[in-house]
């Protein structure tokens, strides 16, 4: 199958022939349809965040089952799934506690006395965050994925695979923003446009969306924002302070910044919380003030929006096609596995929401 492989640390992905294997007794191989290029893909490929190479990348993704093992009975072959990197065991005491997307056991992949699931030739392919999407196929742990609907255009599904499941989860299950409160969300990429949506859903009286791109702002508005506010021009804590007086109960930070954690906790009111969804880059520490926590501001971190995918993501594909998740204004483009290098340089310009590799 071909893959997109990435062999050195700020190097392209290089597109190869790589060999998937058969699917293990609790394994399920996967025909990739739709897979979207995420911020999170470009920190291992720049070395934000270390990875062993050569990897694999691509983690947002959606596809049709076409085999699975002996003892898997959650889905068949034929099945429309949402591939999730928080994959769970189901007996860890974060999963016992409903904590999922904590669960890190090793168990999900496999061991080292068993052949590799990617390889190329006689070399080992690393598996990306037990996923590996950008290929034609993925051969994953069965509690690595959601079985949806048939009805779910697989492009949208794709993206509720980890930014859609990010933003909202953040709002809704990590912060527990409730009806008629102010939020203020910084940055406007698909994590962020997600969080003003979940905002949006979840009743928010106020959602303010912080960007320093006028066009991302303009779109903001699509997915619920009731003010924006550009960044580049204005202070944001000051604005934020200003419409809301004071501070507002909720604030978001989907960019992954030092300045723009800070500017999170900062711009809350008395009692407010600041949740910190983006990645922040290995070795970066945060700065506040001390005293401000005498105020009962929270500054929290939120993984993969605190979610219970299996139970989440068919209900956000319900919300889709309800017309409350707006999944057709954040593709901002369809391309080829081949073009995924370009997707990856427009990340960095922070000019699209996400670009969707195609597959069929």
């Amino acid at each position: 199958m071909k893959a997109a492989v990435l062999r050195e640390v700020n190097k392209p992905l290089e597109i190869e022939d790589v060999q998937c294997a058969d699917p293990g007794p609790r394994e399920v191989l996967i025909r990739t349809v739709a897979a979207g290029v995420c911020h999170s893909d470009l920190h291992f490929q720049n070395g934000s965040y270390p990875y062993p190479t050569p990897a694999v990348l691509g983690h947002e993704s959606a596809g049709v089952v076409e085999a699975v093992g002996s003892m898997v009975t959650y889905v068949k072959p034929g099945d429309h799934v949402i591939t999730c990197l928080s994959a769970f065991c189901g007996h860890c005491e974060y999963c016992l506690t409903g904590h999922m997307s904590l669960c890190q056991e090793p168990e999900l992949q496999r061991s080292q006395d068993q052949p590799p699931r990617l390889s190329s030739g006689d070399e080992a392919i690393w598996q990306f965050l037990n996923l590996s999407s950008f290929a034609e196929y993925m051969l994953v742990h069965e509690h690595a994925i959601a079985k949806i609907r048939d009805d779910m255009p697989l492009d949208r599904a794709a993206l509720i695979g980890c930014g859609v499941t990010t933003g909202v989860g953040a709002v809704i299950h990590t912060a527990g923003v409730e009806p008629g409160t102010t939020v203020a969300v910084i940055g406007c990429g698909g994590v962020g446009l997600s969080a003003i949506n979940g905002a949006a859903i979840a009743g928010a009286g106020r959602i303010i969306a912080i960007d320093v791109l006028d066009s991302k702002l303009e779109l903001a508005q699509k997915f619920g924002a009731t003010d924006v506010i550009n960044a580049g021009k204005v202070n944001p804590i000051e604005a934020v302070r200003e419409l809301t007086g004071g501070g507002v109960h909720y604030s978001f930070e989907a960019i992954g910044l030092k300045q723009t954690a800070e500017q999170a906790f900062k711009m809350i009111g008395r009692g407010g919380t600041a949740t910190i969804i983006g990645m922040i880059p290995v070795g970066t520490h945060i700065e506040l003030h001390g005293p401000e926590f005498l105020l009962e501001r929270k500054l929290q971190g939120s993984n993969m929006g605190s979610n219970r995918f299996r139970v989440d993501m068919p209900r956000f594909v319900d919300f889709y096609l309800q017309g409350k998740l707006h999944l057709d204004d954040m593709i901002s483009g369809r391309i080829k596995l081949e073009d995924v290098n370009d997707a990856l340089a427009a990340l960095e310009t922070g000019e699209v929401a996400r670009n969707v590799i195609m597959f069929e």
